[in-house]
């Protein structure tokens, strides 16, 4: 089968690569070509387009690079018609992806959609899109079928969460003590700073990150960076002795950890499966966050409080997020033992609702059988 698998963020890169190696598994013959990132391109397949040139997100920004982001779409409908796919995957990325999805469907290709657009949360215009076009989709948090029945949205399939693979399968064999030594690390508590994988996230949020760093020598504090943004990006932010950069850890960081201060998104869940009590702290352009204020239907960003559906982790936003409210909040999840703990526990029932383990291979053979009941 010829597979043609479209992520545009680092979280896609990851699930996308684990996607792959499910394809492998269970079709070995496979042929896959792809827009995504490094973790999918050490899977093998054709690249089309690296994430580093996808990675757009608010009105605001999509609206600056429009020449781009249209550009991107004309080379990938063409690049889709020369190669013909058995199957398309999308895999999150909805802006983009719908509108591929949409021309896709046109010409007669199957279109499978991994991990679900937020349209409950708002955009909710997508979903009779979504309907028409799609022959099937995964979701990944356990309130997302029931949401799309209630829309009358059919083939839908809940797999459970694609992190619960990568969290197991990561198996490091190191010790808190030797990612000490590798990146010449004292015996002060490592908190792990994880800024997000957008350059303008980034710059939103690096300088509140440092600042807390150099209220705090007490830390270690460790930045999971993006090896495609470079050293130099990271520069301007490593003005404290405390402070360290480090690449394509990110599971050892969160695993030898003793808090984190991450930006919401996928990293949030994964913290929180590694057991790290977090403050969620986000950033954005000023029109971009009031609009989503105006239209988004859910009470909180994290996923972490989103499928505990309380707050299990306090979220930092916008205005909220400043020199006194941060330091209150790190406070508590450093020195508060009874906070930890109770977030801790928080944490493991939410691993209870996400699901059974094998999420990736339960998606490519529901492809597979798709795919064979139409031949």
């Amino acid at each position: 089968m010829k597979y043609y698998i479209i992520s545009g963020e680092a979280s896609g890169d990851l699930h996308g690569s684990n996607l792959m190696k499910a394809i492998y598994r269970h079709d070995p013959q496979a042929e896959v070509r792809f827009w995504g990132g490094d973790l999918m391109q050490s899977v093998g397949g054709t690249m089309v387009k690296h994430i580093r040139d996808l990675a757009i997100m608010g009105i605001v920004e999509v609206v600056a690079h429009l020449r781009t982001v249209l550009a991107n779409i004309r080379l990938c409908k063409q690049d889709i018609l020369a190669y013909k796919p058995d199957a398309v995957i999308f895999i999150d990325y909805p802006g983009f992806n719908l509108r591929i999805a949409k021309f896709t469907h046109s010409h007669g290709f199957k279109n499978f959609y991994y991990i679900s657009p937020q349209v409950w949360a708002w955009k909710k215009g997508r979903i009779k899109t979504m309907r028409r076009v799609l022959d099937k989709m995964f979701v990944i948090l356990p309130f997302e079928k029931p949401f799309y029945d209630k829309y009358g949205v059919e083939n839908v399939e809940y797999v459970g969460h694609p992190l619960l693979d990568a969290v197991a399968d990561f198996n490091s064999g190191h010790t808190a003590d030797e990612f000490r030594r590798q990146h010449n690390l004292d015996d002060r508590p490592i908190i792990a700073l994880m800024p997000g994988s957008r350059k303008m996230e980034l710059r939103k949020m690096m300088p509140t990150m440092a600042d807390l760093a150099s209220r705090h020598p007490e830390y270690n504090f460790v930045i999971a960076g993006m090896t495609l943004l470079g050293n130099s990006f990271y520069k301007p932010f490593l003005t404290s002795e405390n402070v360290t950069l480090v690449y394509n850890q990110t599971y050892l960081l969160l695993q030898s950890a003793f808090a984190g201060v991450i930006t919401s998104g996928t990293a949030t869940l994964e913290a929180a499966l590694f057991h790290l009590p977090q403050v969620v702290c986000y950033r954005a352009n000023a029109l971009t966050v009031a609009f989503a204020k105006r239209f988004a239907k859910v009470e909180y960003i994290s996923l972490v409080n989103l499928i505990a559906n309380k707050p299990v982790v306090r979220e930092l936003i916008q205005e909220d997020l400043n020199k006194n409210t941060l330091e209150t909040e790190f406070s508590k999840i450093t020195k508060d033992k009874n906070n930890r703990m109770t977030m801790v526990a928080e944490y493991e029932n939410i691993e209870k609702m996400l699901g059974s383990q094998g999420v990736s291979d339960k998606a490519v053979l529901s492809i597979l059988k798709t795919l064979k009941g139409t031949k």
